[in-house]
């Protein structure tokens, strides 16, 4: 058998680390177009963490995307990827296998099954990760962020952070991070690991890692730039509740969800009374005052998947996706309870001495299944508890 000559086997080296580079980038180029068709920032972190743990991507086993909140001094955990169990970790890639699924794929999957993505028992942990950016116990995560250096922790260095909140979160015996830049400010972190295979974690690894950030930090800038000017458009500038117009949509898109799902909906109207007299004797200025403080008690008395609205003037309206008439209506009696409450200056102009509000609910289905259907309703419910006396809620 002929021994194959040194310039033979220098060839063949050479072949095999163009194949390697050559699958490197078409798998890179890949995810690079995926990140290029949403600005959707859930979307675009789906799409980075797949392209880690995808068998024709990365081919990590697990993988976390933590962002920079500069705002609040947080690193905050956005979306961890991965099996729970050996188990679990075997059906999936089964499924996979079978199906014979690529990398557009498994990203088209998220938009039909997003739902079990977040709600996995790893992804909750994951959300709940928040750690201080500037003081020690950011431990890890606040170091990586500080210093924009990716790391690669190996089962001798990972000793040293045993009681660091992220690993004893990961349980795990390797790790690689990798910051994600944006004109050379990071703005997050990706983690990953192979805690199911054990595989080594290689310096070729590594690199695509690397690689892989540096791509996901520019698409991650573009898409929190991109949600910004959207809220700008879609928000009121004197309460920063969503306008008129976005009430409109969001009450379509809620009522589709709740239809497709067979769940309620539920809609609150909400008038300030005898408002245009405090405007009169106060002027404009005053009045948006009120205004002001009238939508941060709304906004923090509501709950986290409620869409609180000025729908015009000194009427606002609040969307209650999966709810019930009845438990709209105390919902409804809460916002009264808290604004007649409210501490106001100069309150002695209105009638009864107090800012109140009255209060009209409606709900999918039995009001209706169009958003006219439901504003109509909440409408006739508002003004017969106009005609009640005012402070009052009436369905």
């Amino acid at each position: 058998m002929n021994e194959e000559s040194p310039q033979t086997k220098e060839i063949n080296k050479i072949q095999d680390s163009l194949e390697r580079a050559k699958s490197e980038l078409a798998i890179l180029y890949e995810i690079s177009n995926a990140m290029r068709t949403t600005l959707k920032l859930d979307e675009i972190l789906y799409i980075i963490l797949t392209g880690v743990t995808a068998h024709i991507g990365l081919s990590f086993n697990r993988a976390v995307l933590m962002l920079v909140n500069e705002k609040s001094g947080l690193i905050e955990g956005k979306l961890g990827l991965g099996p729970g169990s050996e188990e679990e970790a075997d059906g999936i890639w089964k499924n996979i296998e079978q199906e014979k699924m690529d990398l557009e794929d498994l990203i088209n999957a998220y938009k039909i099954s997003a739902k079990s993505v977040l709600e996995s028992p790893f992804n909750r942990q994951v959300e709940r990760l928040k750690l201080s950016l500037h003081s020690e116990s950011g431990g890890l995560l606040a170091s990586s962020a500080l210093d924009g250096m990716p790391l690669l922790l190996t089962k001798d260095s990972i000793k040293n952070y045993a009681n660091d909140p992220l690993i004893k979160l990961l349980n795990t015996e390797e790790l690689a991070l990798a910051p994600l830049k944006a004109k050379d400010k990071v703005n997050g972190l990706i983690l990953a690991d192979n805690f199911i295979t054990k595989k080594p974690i290689s310096k070729d690894d590594m690199r695509m890692l690397i690689m892989l950030a540096n791509q996901a930090g520019l698409a991650i800038e573009n898409s929190q730039l991109y949600e910004n000017a959207l809220i700008r458009s879609h928000t009121d500038l004197l309460t920063n509740l969503w306008n008129h117009g976005y009430f409109q949509f969001l009450l379509q898109a809620e009522l589709d969800k709740a239809k497709a799902n067979k769940t309620f909906l539920s809609l609150v109207s909400l008038d300030i009374d005898d408002f245009k007299i405090y405007n009169d004797m106060f002027g404009h200025q005053a009045g948006d005052r009120i205004l002001k403080e009238l939508s941060d008690i709304l906004k923090s008395h509501s709950r986290k998947m409620d869409f609180v609205c000025r729908y015009g003037g000194e009427e606002f309206s609040i969307i209650l996706p999966q709810t019930q008439k009845n438990e709209a209506f105390f919902i409804a009696e809460r916002f009264r309870k808290e604004i007649e409450k409210f501490g106001l200056s100069q309150k002695e102009m209105f009638p009864d001495k107090r800012l109140t509000v009255s209060l009209g609910v409606a709900s999918f289905p039995e009001d209706g299944d169009l958003p006219s259907d439901l504003i109509s309703c909440s409408d006739k419910a508002l003004y017969q508890a106009k005609k009640q006396g005012k402070n009052t809620t009436c369905c």
